[in-house]
């Protein structure tokens, strides 16, 4: 199973990014799938998850800014990041089952 995580870069305070997530090698259909952040010197964080029936879930400081979606025919997932802010920055990775993808770089800075 591989995961690829892509879309990350800079953006100033309010932007939006859409980071998308390719899965291979599972039967992505039948799993949740879910996104996690890491923040320099933190530890790293549950930030969405959306189930194998679509049900999504969102940690409380991106609720209301941040959208989860999945696309199980091309096997993809999506996190739309809209009105980010500074503390959005972090190293941002999505998980299926055990799986993890690399990580892709979200940067909020004026």
């Amino acid at each position: 199973v591989q995961l690829q995580a892509s879309g990350g870069g800079l953006v100033q305070p309010g932007g939006s990014l859409r980071l998308s997530c390719k899965v291979t090698g599972a039967n992505f259909r039948l799993y949740a799938i879910s996104w996690h952040r890491q923040a320099p010197g933190k530890q790293r964080e549950l930030v969405a998850d959306i189930s194998s029936t679509g049900s999504e879930n969102y940690e409380d400081s991106v609720k209301g800014r941040f959208t989860i979606s999945r696309d199980n025919v091309r096997r993809t997932a999506w996190l739309q990041m809209d009105s980010l802010k500074p503390e959005d920055t972090a190293v941002y990775y999505c998980k299926l089952r055990e799986f993890w993808s690399q990580g892709t770089l979200v940067t909020v800075s004026s």
